[in-house]
């Protein structure tokens, strides 16, 4: 802009320079034109009256004088066109004048004029006649330079005097230049004011302003839905990754990343462009297949394990008028989804397979009896063997049904104000008969201890870990249950001396249907349901349920409210 400015200065000088000067000279050449006709005019009439009273003597006199020599020619001419007289040359000699324009408008009109330019252009001759009383015509020519001639005579001086003044022009010009552009280089565009600039500047000033306040809205807008955006994406647990039409990591959450256990941020620390590839996340075939897809436009899912843990990667193309762009990676944790269904299909099994169980028997046992097979004082002992089997059928059934109410939130809701102690004593006293045949001894201590539940439910887990106590315990062993308060919370603890628990089995006893000792579980009975109400009845009353057990030693459970 500042060499614009420059420029066009300097040219706009150089061209007013040369027109004025241009201008000037012709001004100049028509004003010396005009006085040399007026003195030309002049000196014709000096002449006519001087002709008009001494006729021939009067233009010999000149000549003898000398005068003949002067700058203006005088010719005397006769009606007929025949020179009578000339100052410059012998009349003898000229030709006859009467075609000539100012002779013939003097001779018609009394006055007559013309000009004459040289074969070179280089001179200009003016000739003004008039007639005298007696018919004849007196001219005067007065020969001078012509005006393309006088302005060629004045180009040395036109180069001489442009040169002087184009390089005082660019000293002005740049220094006007700097003056003109100082303002607008001094603009704050963090402190635009329109009344302090040219006034040819204000509008373009103000719309920056406009704009510039424009900007400013978009950008705490933009900021604000980049907040929104980093916000739930950092508090997704799922994982979230967005990759360009190159496969490389654009935008990404530290789940993705913690799930995928790599670290981006290295990267960044070492200068790194920030163009990761998403392929370096992970390198698992599953991975590269289901991130391809997508790119090439297809919605795609895989699973994938990583570090014991089940992911299902999801895939979904990113397009923007028919064009990919690139593609968002969603990475999901189904760990307990798929350790649900693995338990559903281990618990459907175990169904089928403990409801089998004492089907079986009873169908067994009803065929024999149905065949007359049985004699008829046996009769007695097949019919109790088909009630126990009937007995355990519906315990397991009502079980089944408990845990499925307690799964599905259809249990008791009217929770009350419930003596911990006491529905625990109601407990034992209930099962000692149990504890007896079992030869295991059980007894109760602690305080009256209210607690906010049901009071089935409660029963129910108190009554599975009494039962699991004494089963799993070894002759002349002992069951403690105790009711008290530890740091301001309710606790049921009931311990054993029984055959323990294996550390590996420790984190699936509360599983439906496992058994530790499974062997042992077939004499002892049960239907591998309890602890699982237990863990089910804890989690309806917001409770805690925390386990110690040593192999050959025996297991402490307690149930914090």
């Amino acid at each position: 802009m500042k060499r614009k400015i420059y420029w066009n200065m300097c040219l706009v000088a150089l061209f007013s320079m040369v027109v004025g000067t241009l201008i000037t000279t012709w001004l100049l050449c028509q004003d010396l034109q005009e006085q040399m006709r007026r003195d030309v005019a002049a000196e014709v009439r000096y002449l006519e009256a001087a002709v008009e009273l001494s006729g021939q003597e009067y233009l010999d006199q000149l000549s003898s004088q000398g005068d003949g020599g002067s700058i203006n020619r005088i010719t005397w001419i006769s009606p007929d066109g025949q020179v009578l007289y000339d100052s410059f040359a012998d009349r003898e000699s000229l030709e006859n004048h009467r075609n000539r324009p100012e002779i013939v408008d003097a001779l018609k009109t009394g006055r007559g004029e013309s000009v004459r330019l040289s074969d070179t252009l280089a001179e200009q001759t003016y000739y003004y006649a008039s007639r005298l009383e007696d018919g004849t015509a007196i001219r005067v020519a007065s020969t001078t330079s012509s005006g393309l001639a006088a302005m060629f005579h004045t180009i040395p001086l036109m180069i001489g005097m442009a040169v002087v003044i184009f390089g005082v022009t660019m000293m002005l010009a740049d220094i006007q230049t700097k003056r003109i552009v100082e303002p607008i280089n001094e603009l704050d565009p963090d402190a635009l004011q329109a009344e302090h600039v040219y006034d040819e500047l204000s509008p373009l000033v103000r719309r920056l302003e406009k704009q510039k306040e424009t900007i400013k809205e978009q950008m705490v807008t933009l900021r604000e839905k980049q907040e929104e955006f980093a916000a739930i994406t950092e508090n997704m647990q799922e994982g979230f990754i967005v990759v360009d039409s190159k496969a490389d990591v654009i935008s990404y959450n530290s789940s993705a990343v913690r799930i995928l256990g790599v670290d981006l941020s290295l990267d960044d620390e070492a200068g790194g462009n920030g163009a990761v590839n998403v392929i370096r996340l992970n390198r698992s075939s599953s991975f590269r297949q289901v991130v391809d897809e997508a790119l090439a436009g297809q919605r795609s899912q895989q699973n994938l394990d990583i570090n014991g843990r089940h992911y299902q990667i999801i895939a979904n193309p990113v397009v923007e008028a028919w064009d990919k762009r690139g593609a968002v990676v969603v990475i999901l944790d189904v760990t307990e989804q798929q350790n649900r269904e693995e338990l559903r299909r281990e618990f459907t099994a175990n169904v089928s397979h403990e409801l089998k169980t004492p089907l079986t028997s009873i169908s067994g046992y009803a065929e024999i009896m149905k065949s007359g097979l049985v004699q008829p004082e046996d009769m007695g002992r097949f019919s109790e063997k088909i009630y126990v089997e009937a007995q355990r059928l519906i315990t397991l059934v009502g079980d089944i049904i408990r845990l499925s109410q307690l799964d599905e939130g259809k249990a008791e809701t009217q929770k009350s104000a419930i003596d911990l102690y006491r529905a625990a004593s109601i407990v034992v006293d209930r099962i000692k008969d149990v504890a007896q045949k079992a030869k295991v001894s059980i007894d109760i201590e602690g305080q009256p201890t209210v607690v906010q539940g049901a009071e089935q439910i409660l029963e129910e887990m108190i009554f599975n870990l009494c039962d699991n106590a004494i089963k799993y315990n070894k002759p002349n062993g002992q069951v403690h249950v105790k009711v008290s308060v530890e740091n301001g919370h309710p606790v049921l603890k009931v311990a054993d001396t029984g055959i323990g628990i294996p550390a590996e089995d420790k984190e699936r006893i509360f599983e439906r249907f496992y058994r530790v000792d499974k062997s042992h579980s077939k004499q002892i009975g049960g239907t591998g349901l309890g602890l699982s109400i237990v863990k089910h009845g804890a989690i309806y009353h917001q409770a805690q349920v925390e386990m110690e057990s040593k192999l050959g030693a025996g297991t402490t459970i307690k149930i914090i409210f």
